[in-house]
């Protein structure tokens, strides 16, 4: 048995048992691939996949065992050459994180900035995808990190910890009636047509909650992953945009104006996730800290020590409470 026969298995498996997907994922060829595959249920005497003609159609009882006893063993690996590369030399390595275009635009930069000034021989990798996409790179240990406000919770083997709480602004442009409404309402907003984010990203859920709340149905008309594009829309007249507050600069959006809206919203929270069993190096555990100060080495080792659901949910509320209370 090798490794590489765990890795390809592995593979196949996250891609939906498309052995070219894998091929290409791994950069080996197909042929090579599915040889390893037969190589492998060989040695064990039984089958990982079954097959329909030449292609995998399922993954057998036996396979799924063998996939979760595969997974673990190239999580452990992955560990042992971290421990190895931190006591080699804790200053080296690299890090890669997975997130949304508000947050790696409007939230990071500055982290970045000053990660990169501590640790300059860390390379760092960002990945921009949905919150779907990002939770699950870092569930498959794709990533070392996931940064996002929703879709993390659905994936169980994720430990998760909110970094902050942010609420969104109403952008209009100069001459907009909205801006002569004091205080703004959810009817004054839903009397025009709005520009927002795609649903299940940046909070957008919370925003469809509030008007659902008070009976509302706004016409949305556009919608976008980032808040850039919603700018330009909102700036071309389309609508009312509703966006996240970090998202809005007042000199470089000096032909639109923001409208406070954090009274007519739930503030969302933005968590970063990590698979549960990783090795964090040090340096990881300084992102963590440079991204949400809140978030020390302790609570971080306190959120890897607790298995139970409940006792997660316990500490992310108590974390919550602190950020509401700050």
């Amino acid at each position: 048995m090798k490794l590489n026969q765990l890795r390809y298995i592995c593979e196949v498996a996250r891609r939906n048992l498309n052995v070219s997907a894998a091929a290409d994922a791994l950069y080996t060829s197909q042929p090579g691939v599915s040889k390893q595959i037969r190589m492998l249920e060989s040695e064990l005497g039984v089958q990982v996949f079954e097959r329909s003609g030449k292609h995998l159609s399922r993954i057998t009882p036996a396979g799924e065992q063998i996939l979760e006893a595969a997974n673990r063993v190239l999580e452990d690996v992955r560990n042992i050459k971290a421990i190895a590369d931190e006591h080699r030399d804790d200053s080296r390595g690299s890090l890669s994180i997975a997130t949304t275009q508000t947050q790696a635009r409007h939230a990071l930069p500055e982290v970045v900035r000053s990660f990169r000034e501590q640790y300059p021989r860390v390379s760092l990798h960002m990945h921009q995808g949905t919150p779907m996409q990002i939770a699950d790179e870092a569930a498959r240990g794709a990533v070392d990190f996931a940064i996002a406000t929703e879709a993390l919770e659905l994936f169980e083997d994720l430990v998760m910890l909110p970094c902050y709480r942010w609420n969104r602004s109403v952008v209009v442009p100069a001459d907009h009636p909205l801006l002569e409404r004091s205080p703004l309402t959810l009817e004054d907003i839903a009397d025009y047509p709005l520009v927002t984010y795609v649903f299940g990203f940046t909070g957008r859920s919370k925003l469809d909650q509030a008007f659902q709340r008070q009976g509302l149905e706004p016409e949305v008309v556009f919608t976008a992953t980032d808040a850039e594009v919603i700018k330009t829309y909102v700036g071309l007249g389309l609508g009312v945009g509703i966006i996240a507050t970090m998202a809005f600069d007042s000199v470089r959006d000096h032909e639109l104006r923001a409208i406070d809206a954090s009274h007519l919203f739930e503030p969302s929270v933005t968590s970063i996730a990590f698979r549960r069993g990783t090795y964090l190096r040090g340096y990881m555990y300084d992102f963590i800290r440079e991204f949400a100060p809140h978030l020390t080495p302790d609570v971080i080792h306190r959120a890897i020590e607790t298995r139970a659901p409940e006792e997660h949910e316990a500490l992310f509320r108590e974390l919550y409470r602190h950020l509401r209370e700050t």
